[in-house]
């Protein structure tokens, strides 16, 4: 039986809070083999746990950040459906970019669109079922300076970024050229959204 001095009343504080990291993603599929593949190399990512109807992926100390569900007989959204555009994945350095990006080149994965955004260096990919996926590097060194960015007059007359060749930047980056060199956007023209599923 529990005494007085064990029971401690709480209460709930109303204050909005923001969480504490974003957990992870599920995705249902008819292709569960093939996405899972992909993701483990695209992610470098390693199986929780697979029984054939749902596949968990994690690639740090949590649990999941991805789940598969096999649903067998489903078929692609039209272009014309709304929903998740993309989802996206920071790297800690553009070497650990170009790195990954290097990697998946050799493995006969290559971006659907290599894009220079301002904030971000981003290479998009298209996984099995056309889900777009991107892998991206902030070009500040601060998420102040990044956030600054979106105030500035080259943002607002292009809020979604340039186009640039993936090989180029590689070779610029081996060659020993600055880093905040390479990770200034360029001048090129403006991009639209990327919103097609396909």
């Amino acid at each position: 039986m529990a005494t007085a001095e064990a029971i401690t009343a709480r209460t709930v504080d109303r204050a909005p809070i923001a969480p504490d990291l974003f957990a992870h993603f599920v995705l249902r599929t008819s292709n569960l083999p093939a996405m899972r593949d992909w993701y483990r190399t695209v992610l470098n990512a390693r199986v929780v746990h697979d029984n054939g109807t749902i596949c968990f992926i994690t690639y740090d100390e949590e649990h999941h950040r991805l789940a598969l569900i096999n649903v067998p007989g489903l078929h692609a959204p039209d272009a014309e459906s709304w929903g998740l555009a993309h989802v996206a994945y920071a790297y800690r350095t553009l070497g650990d970019l170009l790195s990954t990006y290097a990697r998946l080149r050799d493995a006969g994965i290559t971006p659907v669109r290599p894009i220079n955004h301002g904030p971000t260096v981003s290479l998009y990919y298209r996984d099995p079922d056309g889900n777009a996926v991107e892998l991206q590097v902030d070009a500040f060194r601060t998420k102040a300076e990044a956030a600054a960015f979106f105030e500035t007059e080259d943002f607002k007359d292009n809020p979604i970024g340039v186009l640039f060749d993936p090989e180029d930047l590689l070779r610029r980056y081996e060659h020993g050229e600055p880093e905040e060199a390479l990770l200034r956007r360029p001048k090129g023209p403006a991009q639209q959204a990327m919103g097609s599923r396909r």
